[in-house]
């Protein structure tokens, strides 16, 4: 195994950066010159907060252990979440919920 120096990593990660700027930023000049937004664009970008989140949220759900597993504490809480939002669009009900029942749950494990 290799070890890198902390400059190295602080330059990866500034290059990163840079690149994520740039990409943001290729959008919003397109987008700026263009009239108007077709609706199912609009549509579509409203979408990607909630796609983005579910790709970092559901692995830590369904593989906590390394493994697939839908019977984890993680799972369960994370499913009446779910459940909460769909049904109250409420963020802090969503996840005083989730926290609330992992918590219970670990708690009773």
């Amino acid at each position: 195994m290799t070890t890198h120096s902390s400059t190295l990593i602080w330059v990866l990660m500034g290059v990163a950066g840079l690149g994520t700027w740039l990409i943001r930023l290729s959008f919003i000049a397109l987008l700026g010159r263009v009239a108007t937004i077709p609706d199912l664009v609009m549509r579509i970008l409203g979408l990607i907060p909630a796609a983005v989140l579910a790709a970092i949220v559901a692995p830590s759900l369904t593989h906590a252990a390394g493994t697939f597993d839908l019977g984890t504490e993680r799972f369960m809480a994370g499913a009446i979440a779910a459940v909460v939002a769909w049904r109250t669009k409420n963020v802090l009900a969503t996840i005083g919920s989730g926290m609330g029942v992992l918590w219970l749950l670990q708690a009773l494990s």
